[in-house]
Formats: C-alpha cells, sequence, structure tokens
C-alpha cells in the first residue's frame, strides 16, 4: 500500500507570546520575550525562581461555555481554546467529515496541578465534603484529550501521551502515523501544559533546574549562551490539524507543511539528566532522517530543544554534531531555540515548537535564539543569535524534544511542493 501522505492545515497556539497564530508568529518573528514575573504563585510559597511564562489575557469563555470552563482545569481550557484555534485556522468543517475518521492525540506532562493545589487545600480546610465531584476527572491528563474529541465529535483515534517534555512531539508523529496507517483522514495533535503552581515551581527549583536570573525576566531564558543556568517554566499549549493530503486538497485547504519523518528513542540512562553524549538524542534524529529518506545535508534549520540548561544544551550540540557533521560545524545548518521566548512549556513545548518550525517553512524565516551573547563552551553551532533571517528557502526542517526519563523525539517536517 503506497503510505497516506500527511501535512499540517491548522495552527492553534496559545503561549504568553500571543494566543492564536497571527501574534504567536509576530512575537517570534520580533524575538520577543514572554517572561514575566509569576503572579500565579502565592508570594509565601514562591521558590528561588520567581519568574516564568505566564499567559496574562487568557479568557477561557472566549473559546468555551461555562459549563466546561467550572468541570475543567486550567491546562485542559489551553488545549480546548487551542484546539479551536487550530480549527478555524484550517478553515475545516468537520461536519462534513465521517466522525469515526477525526481523531484526538493531546498529551500534557503534568496535568491538573492547578486542580490538586486547589482542591488539597479545600481538603484540609473543609474536609472530604469540600472536595468537587469533578476532581477527578480535572485532574487527570487524557481528559484534555476527552474533552476535545467530544467537543468536536471526533470519534477516531483518541489517545493521550505522557512523555515528560517529549510529550507533544510524539503527539504529532504518532497522529501523522494514524492517518499514514489510514486510522483517519484528520488529526488534533498537540499538548497543554498549566503547570505554573507552587507545587511544580517548588519542585522544579529544588532540583535546580530553574533560572533565578529574577531581576531580568526578559533575559533569564538564554539556550546555549555560558551564562544559561536553567529553564524558566511557561504554561499554554498548541494543537495542529493534521490532514491527510488528498482530503486537505480536495478542500483547498492551505497547507503549511508536509510531516515526513518522525523518531523516538530512550536514554535507558538517567531519570533527569541526558546522555552526556547526546546518544539518545541523536538516534533520534536519525530515525525521523531515514524515515524521511533525507540526507543530513538536505536539512536548512533545527528548532533545538534548547532548554537553557548547562547539560541538556550541550548534550543536544554533541547530538546535532553526531548525525550533521561538517554541515552542522561549517555553520550551513540552522539551529535556533524558541524556548528563549516562550520559556519551556514541558509536555506542549514541542507541539508549540513544531508551530514555529511549520510557519519558519510557510515564510522563509529563522526564528532567532534571544539572549545568546556569548556562547558557551562547546555550545559552537550556528545558533541564529538575536536575530531573525528572512528569505531562507527551508526545504527540510526539524523540530527536537527530548524529556526526563530519557524520552526522546523528532519530527522532520519539508515545505509543500
Amino acid at each position: 500500500m503506497t503510505k497516506r501522505r500527511v501535512v499540517i492545515t491548522g495552527i492553534g497556539p496559545v503561549t504568553s507570546l500571543g494566543i492564536g497564530k497571527d501574534q504567536f508568529w509576530d512575537g517570534i518573528v520580533n524575538g520577543r520575550s514572554g517572561i514575566g514575573p509569576v503572579t500565579r504563585v502565592d508570594e509565601k510559597l514562591r521558590s528561588a525562581c520567581r519568574i516564568a511564562g505566564e499567559i496574562t489575557e487568557f479568557d477561557a469563555t472566549q473559546y468555551m461555555d461555562f459549563k466546561v470552563i467550572k468541570r475543567a482545569d486550567r491546562f485542559i481550557h489551553f488545549a480546548v481554546a487551542a484546539a479551536k484555534l487550530a480549527v478555524e485556522d484550517a478553515a475545516i468543517d468537520l461536519t462534513k467529515d465521517d466522525p469515526e475518521r477525526v481523531g484526538v492525540v493531546i498529551g500534557s506532562a503534568a496535568g491538573g496541578f492547578t486542580t490538586i493545589e486547589s482542591q488539597f487545600k479545600l481538603l484540609s480546610e473543609k474536609g472530604p465534603k469540600g472536595i468537587s465531584p469533578f476532581t477527578v476527572p480535572m485532574i487527570i491528563v487524557n481528559m484534555a484529550a476527552g474533552w476535545v474529541s467530544m467537543l468536536h465529535n471526533a470519534k477516531g483515534p483518541n489517545l493521550c501521551q505522557v512523555t515528560a517534555c517529549a510529550t507533544s512531539t510524539h503527539s504529532i508523529g504518532d497522529a501523522a502515523s494514524f492517518i499514514e496507517r489510514d486510522y483517519a483522514d484528520v488529526m488534533f495533535a498537540g499538548g497543554s501544559e498549566a503547570p505554573i503552581v507552587s507545587l511544580v515551581m517548588a519542585g522544579f527549583a529544588s532540583a535546580r533546574t530553574l533560572s533565578t536570573r529574577n531581576h531580568e525576566p526578559e533575559k533569564a531564558s538564554r539556550p546555549f549562551d555560558k551564562d544559561r543556568d536553567g529553564f524558566v517554566m511557561g504554561e499554554g499549549g498548541a494543537v495542529l490539524i493534521l490532514e491527510e493530503l488528498e482530503h486537505a486538497k480536495a478542500r483547498g485547504a492551505n497547507i503549511y507543511a508536509e510531516i515526513v519523518g518522525y523518531g523516538m528513542t530512550g536514554d535507558a540512562y538517567d531519570i533527569v539528566a541526558p546522555c552526556g553524549d547526546g546518544n539518545g538524542a541523536s538516534r533520534a534524529m536519525k530515525l525521523a532522517l531515514k524515515q524521511g529518506g533525507v540526507k543530513p545535508e538536505e536539512v536548512d534549520y533545527i528548532n533545538a530543544h534548547g532548554t537553557s540548561t548547562p547539560l541538556g544544551d550541550v548534550a543536544e550540540t554533541r547530538a546535532i554534531k553526531t548525525i550533521f557533521g561538517e554541515h552542522a560545524t561549517s555553520h550551513k545548518l540552522m539551529i535556533s531555540s524558541t524556548k528563549s521566548m516562550t520559556g519551556h512549556l514541558l509536555g506542549a513545548a514541542g507541539a508549540i515548537e513544531a508551530a514555529a518550525t511549520v510557519l519558519a517553512i510557510k515564510h522563509s524565516t529563522v526564528p532567532a535564539t534571544i539572549n545568546l551573547d556569548n556562547p558557551g563552551p562547546e555550545c559552537d553551532l550556528n545558533y541564529v543569535p538575536n536575530k531573525t533571517l528572512t528569505g531562507q528557502n527551508l526545504r527540510y526542517a526539524m523540530s527536537n524534544s527530548f524529556g526526563f526519563g530519557g524520552h526522546n523525539g523528532s519530527l522532520l517536517f519539508k515545505k509543500y511542493e
């Protein structure tokens, strides 16, 4: 059977840079930082890190009715909003499709921590009778996918990925495979996260993974820079509409790019630290290239995982060198980390960065890595420091995500021709 081709036709980002494709891309192109002081955590419960990529202008009532809002956690709100934005951007009328041919793969690394904190407080103050009957469906991670499927009558494959910071990259890759294998014609794919709560912030701070550059929030996320001191938490989500190519063409859809490769591997190394030589990451990239039938030197751009952590940025740089060799070390391969602007959205990071990558292909524009003033030791590739590059013909571009527990994922996109 001929492999069915998969294209992206809708993009729905919800980020601290902006809500919706146009606001998000404007923030990326102009190198804005979405990082600021934390407001969602009570002052007395704040950790050493007091900055984050908070979404301050999100109004859930614009995307869902009051009943959904009351019965769903903030991470679900983000997923529902992102899915609605993606449908609108794709200009797709799903009532014309067989609902059994429309599916959902949306994940989250942390799930309903806003609800966990608020309900535990009620439990402590009022006892068991004070707890909402919707507590469990507000907490469990699969309910983002569940709500999106219900609201859009999507009765096809329905899956929730939970692979830490690789979650939504795996979501997109697996959703594409469902279309390739003829399980569906249309898929919602992405991730959402609402981790700016005291327990999550304190936990990451205790592990010394968060930046403490509190006096300069907008400069705190600085991937590959020698003065990087940890990542900056972000919240939000993104959902992409994936379609089988002929399905998209039949309705005259706007096609952003094609998904041609997907690789995923495990480090089998450490619960938090990446392999020092980037072995797991390099194998994920190699598999994505193999699936796409693409040579390393044909790739024009990589949206790096690039978290702004001392170990992670070096490991990814080593992995890129392993796979791309002279193409990378000669600076022909352009690499950037949009986390420098959005912060790290954990399980939603891969979907946000996939959105940035396909928009880069569509607009022939490579986002910058902002705050990269002095590359750190071993960080010696072309990370597109501080200035967006326009007029770049991007035929192939890759997006990387690597998570705690050694979960790795790489997506390879191609310009639609």
